[in-house]
């Protein structure tokens, strides 16, 4: 199956990039508030990851919320260990573009950060989001804990069960984890991109793809 040229299936592990041993990010300060990207983060905050489409906007949504500590975008789900963004984007690594999220759970709840995750994205429709097509940019959570992965599956379920009663389709977001696979450190351009590009373009996140309504959940 293709999208426009790109396929919209996931490679094996077999036939997946090769990759490479070191990190492609030098891990810098977060370019909104200066904390370290890849840590170490306080003791009490977690950590939450989420793939939604283009993780530039999704990014920036995130590290909006109030409890937010610090942010960043990756690679995750697939298999090409320390992926570039360009062999992501050729659909032959099988990650998604992710955003980690570390986050205090005394200000901003699991529930709450799910709940932004729904609504900034639409969750059905598959290996795409609005123009942008490829399994890059399929939706997916990476719980890292049994709670977390309890608490996605309940969510889950019940914005399926409003889009349902409002004749919209099915979710198509994958809950893989825990363990969470292994997160990426995408690009150092690609940090925190619309706070370093004010203007910068991103089609699916505050430009019109979105949840098809607004369901909401205890936070």
């Amino acid at each position: 199956m293709f999208l426009f040229g790109k396929s919209s299936a996931m490679p094996t592990a077999e036939s997946a990039l090769p990759g490479r041993t070191e990190p492609i990010l030098r891990a810098g300060p977060h370019h909104v508030n200066g904390r370290p990207i890849a840590g170490p983060y306080p003791d009490g905050t977690e950590i939450a990851e989420f793939a939604l489409g283009c993780f530039w906007g999704a990014e920036k949504g995130f590290w909006q919320l109030p409890g937010v500590w610090v942010t960043a975008v990756g690679y995750q789900g697939g298999f090409t260990p320390n992926a570039t963004y360009q062999e992501a984007c050729s659909g032959r690594t099988g990650h998604a573009e992710a955003v980690r999220v570390v986050y205090d759970p005394s200000i901003v709840s699991y529930e709450r950060l799910m709940k932004h995750f729904w609504e900034a994205h639409d969750p059905t429709q598959g290996m795409r989001q609005g123009n942008d097509m490829g399994t890059q940019y399929r939706s997916a959570i990476f719980p890292r804990s049994d709670a977390q992965r309890a608490a996605a599956i309940a969510s889950r379920e019940a914005y399926q069960q409003q889009l349902s009663a409002a004749g919209f389709g099915e979710i198509t977001t994958e809950i893989s984890g825990p363990p969470a696979p292994e997160f990426f450190f995408a690009e150092d351009y690609h940090q925190q991109y619309l706070s370093k590009n004010p203007n910068g373009y991103c089609p699916d996140h505050g430009t019109g793809v979105a949840c098809p309504i607004g369901i909401g959940v205890n936070a």
